[in-house]
């Protein structure tokens, strides 16, 4: 499978939902340092896009940051304001995806079905995450990949630990995008440096 869609080099995407702009930095740095180049922060985060902001100026084009749990047209322009360039969202909602991808940014829609994988890619998303993945299992994972085309990479989200991530690497994800078992509201920098290091180890061992 291609992953010339993905459009960062390693295939984890650090979801840091609840973080704070003035907490942003801090962690954004730890999982940079530990070779990380993809962060999403949730909509539903206190003040997302200014940590978006933040972490667009602080890293300029060296990563990939943008926006998750993007509901609506509004969340997309916002992200483009702050200059994110990633977009993930929990569902299929064509209207969102078409004007993310008319705005110029990669988008990673959240599906549960074949039908909504490809209403999503009708609509242009370049990548699929498949959520909840904790509920649907890597057999679901294997089932969407033996329909979908090869170029499009799916990721895994929604309760993937590093015990979890090969399973889902081996049903054909390209990926996965990390949640609370990578960072939970408050936690310190060297938790999410230590649960950075153990995902992407579990991420070599497959690869290698």
């Amino acid at each position: 499978m291609s992953n010339e869609a993905i459009p960062f080099r390693l295939p984890l995407i650090a979801i840091l939902r609840g973080i704070t702009p003035d907490e942003a930095l801090s962690h954004a740095h730890a999982l940079v340092e530990e070779g990380w180049d993809a962060i999403e922060i949730p909509t539903n985060s206190p003040s997302w896009n200014d940590s978006v902001a933040r972490l667009v100026r602080e890293f300029s084009r060296d990563i990939c940051i943008g926006a998750g749990t993007v509901l609506a047209t509004a969340h997309v322009d916002a992200l483009v304001d702050a200059g994110g360039t990633l977009v993930v969202t929990p569902n299929t909602r064509p209207p969102v995806i078409a004007h993310a991808v008319a705005r110029g940014l990669h988008v990673a829609a959240g599906v549960a079905t074949p039908s909504e994988a490809f209403d999503a890619l009708d609509a242009g998303a370049q990548m699929l995450k498949l959520f909840p993945a904790s509920v649907y299992g890597s057999a679901m994972a294997n089932a969407l990949r033996s329909v979908l085309p090869s170029s499009v990479p799916l990721f895994a989200v929604g309760g993937i630990t590093p015990d979890a991530l090969p399973r889902y690497l081996a049903a054909g994800c390209a990926g996965a995008g990390i949640g609370g078992d990578l960072y939970k509201p408050g936690q310190s920098v060297e938790r999410t440096r230590a649960q950075a290091r153990a995902f992407r180890q579990a991420w070599l061992d497959h690869a290698g």
